[in-house]
């Protein structure tokens, strides 16, 4: 969701899932670009995001890489697909906004006081923590998922991981070429994509691309008592355009500008209390996509997105470059927080008597809010291929969240029918900078012609600083907070090339998350929440078998966390949420797999991890119940104190202890150079738990999710037409659970699609 509803701490209102279905081809890739995956004549995997031409398979990371082919081909049409489509992964989709981890590390709680743990990066610049990232996957060259932490190399820190989304770059003198891509399926889903790239001399060339999507809601929402519900009940428009000039007036220098324009109208994201789906509550039991609401519904995203590199190879062949962006977004949304159509008995009282309420009250929710970013990368990048390599940069990034004036941008109704006393409402106005800047470096050094030791250093200095006006049902509470944090994290690897064949590597690095500011929820001031810090310990066994036809890469890891950040009730006023720091250690380890076969027109892929996490000795109050008494992190509550739960060895929220998928397809010939390409892919994400009092009474436990996607595409020529299905089976699946609301996965989808490459 976006920043200002989840900043009062990821329990006041959420955002659904709404995942595009366009069938998604991006065109076939045709530049190399920051995060390229390619594979050469040799069947090697080169990839760039560690700022050089490195075979994957000679180098001590552990990533899963996508071409735009393969996304196409595996349905993966937005950020939510990606789960489906390599191990590790899990994302939690609220709809504009989503919570994405990797190895249990991410962002577990969807608000803007909390960094996220796994930067995305859209060309080359990290995107919007976490929100505006329903944007969709169109004209892609390729995306990459580096596990475990960064930041001795690439721009800003990350404890869990990175995203890298490259789109296609414009091609000097590649003449007049590029792609349309049209689909219709179920859902009256209209889709179209396409790409040109025009060559104006023989130094400069620009790319056009463009996408436009419009799909009806996937729900049947009525009003209370099964009447017709009067507002937007999900219907989606998407229409996003990009324009790409590239410039290269010598051969030592080029200059790359990137412009996307995005306008994302989700409809709404409907949403319904999590005990109409549960089994403890068989009377209430409904399908997730028939809801009753009675509040009025909106989701809108516009943003823009500029992208700036520049660099330039001197003739010893060290390179300079800068990579600068500025992104400005406005995100408008409105919902029904209870998820119901009016006040009536709360069935949690039957099995949770000590809901102290016994009813469900109607409240609503509508913000309007805007977020700008700029940022700056700078890189000094020396030869590749030595025996001493080494890269030093700089990086800067400042952020700022707007809840504009009057409060009204802002509000929370308790109150029906809605009302503006101000005894029912909660609205706030102000701003939230933010500032992040860092300094890194790594060397690397060929000890032998087969064994490199590499090391890296970062020191990042953060800020953030809240300027928020309340009004809290009536109480005015006007507070100014500012917190600073800094840190040195490194990392120390080894990379031994046993033959031509085998590859084995270990490595240890540390990763930082800044400590950040709580929601001011009286007048007293609340205590700011500590940085965040991680151990990683990783080793891996990287293998070609067969002359190349068969990959292989096993992978374990180990991490240590310090000051783990979780958020819970604020001890003596537990049903407000505040962010606080796990006193002890919080340990997160397993172990990944995976195989890639290609033999002939087949072409087998699988991955898999297995994981472990335990949190360490921690009390909080659960703030869905009534509590008595303090509740102190560190050492519980008093005698008399209630509701004061040791935590200690819960699993981490939204980390599955297994996740896996595999992809099969077979290209037939026929007569004339024709082809028949039958493929399918499938996902498992294993259950896992929303909150970490894991409590299925209140609806925690969220069932594995398990998605089956297929296509059957004809080619003749520059011509494909595909049959395609995502959700094969029509899983009807809880995507996310918040504030009491479960948010619904998407449906069966299925249609027709047509590629004409130019």
């Amino acid at each position: 969701m976006k920043g200002s509803a989840l900043w009062l701490g990821a329990s006041l209102a959420a955002l659904a899932w709404a995942a595009p279905a366009t069938a998604q081809d991006a065109a076939p890739q045709t530049t190399a670009s920051d995060t390229a995956t390619t594979d050469d004549v040799e069947g090697d995997i080169i990839i760039t995001a560690t700022r050089r031409d490195e075979n994957l398979m000679t180098s001590p990371i552990s990533a899963s890489v996508l071409s735009g082919t393969d996304l196409g081909n595996k349905g993966v049409t937005n950020v939510d697909a990606l789960q489906f489509a390599m191990p590790s992964v899990v994302v939690n989709n609220f709809g504009q906004g989503n919570d994405f981890n990797v190895r249990g590390i991410g962002k577990a709680e969807h608000n803007t006081q909390t960094t996220t743990g796994v930067i995305t990066y859209r060309d080359g610049v990290p995107t919007f923590p976490g929100y505006f990232q329903m944007e969709p996957y169109y004209d892609v060259a390729n995306i990459q998922v580096l596990r475990g932490p960064q930041g001795t190399i690439v721009g800003q820190n990350a404890t869990g991981g990175a995203v890298f989304v490259n789109t296609n770059d414009p091609i000097i003198n590649g003449g007049m070429r590029g792609y349309v891509n049209a689909n219709y399926g179920n859902y009256n889903d209209f889709g179209f994509q396409g790409a040109v790239n025009i060559p104006i001399s023989n130094t400069f060339a620009m790319r056009v691309a463009g996408f436009a999507q419009r799909r009806d809601s996937f729900f049947k929402i009525r009003g209370a008592g099964g009447t017709a519900y009067p507002y937007d009940n999900g219907k989606m428009g998407y229409l996003a355009g990009r324009v790409s000039f590239l410039w290269k007036p010598t051969e030592n220098f080029s200059a790359l500008w990137k412009t996307d324009l995005d306008f994302l109208d989700s409809g709404a994201y409907p949403a319904s209390p999590f005990y109409q789906h549960s089994s403890f509550y068989p009377t209430y039991k409904r399908d997730l996509y028939n809801i009753e609401l009675n509040a009025p519904q909106d989701a809108r995203d516009k943003f823009v997105r500029s992208v700036l590199k520049l660099e330039y190879d001197t003739s010893s062949g060290i390179k300079f470059r800068s990579v600068s962006g500025y992104q400005t977004g406005n995100t408008m949304y409105r919902a029904d927080l209870d998820g119901t159509a009016s006040n009536f008995g709360d069935p949690t009282t039957i099995v949770l008597p000590t809901n102290p309420t016994g009813t469900i009250k109607n409240y609503s929710f509508y913000d309007n809010v805007n977020e700008t970013q700029f940022s700056q990368e700078f890189n000094i990048i020396s030869p590749d291929n030595k025996r001493f390599t080494w890269l030093i940069g700089g990086f800067g990034m400042w952020n700022t969240y707007y809840f504009p004036k009057p409060f009204s941008n802002f509000t929370i109704n308790a109150c029906y029918p809605f009302t503006t006393i101000a005894a029912c409402l909660y609205q706030l106005a102000g701003r939230n900078p933010e500032r992040n800047l860092a300094a890194f470096g790594q060397v690397g050094f060929q000890i032998t012609p087969n064994l490199k030791i590499e090391l890296g250093g970062r020191y990042t200095a953060s800020r953030s600083t809240n300027y928020v006006n309340v009004l809290q049902y009536g109480l005015a509470i006007n507070q100014v907070q500012k917190v600073s944090s800094d840190n040195f994290s490194y990392k120390a690897s080894l990379g031994w090339k046993v033959s031509n064949d085998q590859y084995l590597y270990g490595f240890v690095a540390t990763g930082f998350r800044p400590g950040g500011l709580n929601v001011p929820v009286s007048a007293a001031t609340i205590q700011p929440f500590k940085p965040e810090r991680i151990t990683s310990y990783e080793a891996g066994w990287k293998a070609n078998w067969a002359g190349g036809h068969v990959r292989t890469t096993i992978t374990g890891f180990y991490n240590d966390y310090k000051d783990f950040q979780v958020i819970i009730g604020y001890p003596t006023f537990p049903t407000f949420g505040i962010e606080l720091n796990v006193p002890n250690s919080t340990k997160i380890y397993g172990g990944e797999g995976e195989i890639d076969v290609s033999v002939g027109g087949f072409k087998f892929g699988a991955g898999v991890n297995v994981l472990h996490t335990e949190l360490g000795q921690f009390y909080a109050s659960d703030p869905r119940a009534p509590a008595t008494g303090a509740c102190d992190p560190l050492k519980g509550g008093a005698a008399a104190a209630t509701n004061c739960i040791n935590l200690k060895g819960r699993r981490q929220t939204y980390a599955p202890n297994l996740t896996f998928n595999f992809s099969a397809e077979y290209t037939l010939k026929l007569p004339g150079g024709d082809t028949i390409t039958p493929r399918a892919n499938f996902g498992y994400v294993g259950n896992q738990w929303a909150t970490l009092f894991e409590n299925p009474a209140r609806g925690d436990r969220l069932d594995a999710r398990k998605i089956l996607n297929a296509q059957l595409a004809y080619t003749h020529g520059t011509l494909t037409v595909t049959a395609y299905a995502t959700n094969l089976t029509d899983q009807h699946y809880v995507a996310a659970l918040n504030s009491g609301l479960y948010f619904a996965g998407a449906p069966r989808q299925y249609g027709l699609k047509v590629l004409k490459v130019f």
